[in-house]
């Protein structure tokens, strides 16, 4: 049958066929060549996009990296300035302290003088008032850099500040007060620099009531 269809075709339509035929061929060869054309330039575009892709994660990368360094360097910084800062502080407060110790050497013996003076001779007068301007004067200057006495005089023993000489049975005090200060303590800044030292009321001895 198809012969016969094919037999009974003019010429001009076995041509029209053959160049419709051509024609279609010709189309899907171009449309393969479009195709491949297309696709070599969706990978170039998208080996462009992952190497953008690459650059921008490498980027991020070395920005974090960067980041974290200075996070570290500052850290460090600011560390090396607190050690600094509290060795500039341990410096002074050690510097106040062989300061004070000098100082309250004088002090003492010019209490232990003004102990020790007769005060009811005339002839004193003017020495012990020399004596009481100069005592005073150093107590002022040492207050000024944070230097205080401590004087506990007829208050509750406390051992954190003074340090007991002695103990002694006294009527009518409470125990463990301070009845004597031997020799007054001083603190710097709030910080114990020396102990006063004290004598301690007790208390007496219990009464054994059975016996």
């Amino acid at each position: 049958m198809a012969n016969e269809s094919t037999e009974n075709k003019s010429a001009e339509e076995i041509a029209a066929d053959a160049l419709a035929a051509e024609i279609i061929e010709h189309a899907e060869e171009q449309v393969e060549v479009q195709l491949d054309a297309a696709a070599e330039n969706i990978s170039a575009e998208q080996e462009k996009i992952n190497a953008l892709e690459l650059a921008l994660a490498t980027a991020k990368a070395t920005v974090a990296d960067q980041k974290d360094s200075v996070i570290r360097a500052k850290a460090e910084v600011d560390n090396v300035r607190r050690r600094a800062a509290q060795d500039v502080e341990k410096a002074r407060k050690f510097a106040l302290e062989k300061f004070a110790a000098e100082m309250l050497t004088t002090v003492d013996n010019l209490e232990r003088a003004l102990q020790s003076i007769d005060k009811d001779d005339e002839r004193n007068t003017a020495i012990i008032e020399g004596i009481e301007l100069t005592h005073q004067g150093l107590l002022t200057s040492l207050e000024k850099f944070s230097i205080k006495s401590i004087d506990p005089q007829d208050q509750p023993f406390n051992p954190e500040l003074h340090q007991a000489m002695s103990m002694q049975e006294v009527e009518g005090v409470a125990p463990n007060t301070v009845i004597a200060v031997m020799q007054k303590g001083y603190e710097l800044n709030g910080r114990l620099i020396r102990p006063a030292m004290v004598m301690v009321s007790k208390a007496k001895p219990s009464v054994d009531t059975t016996a």
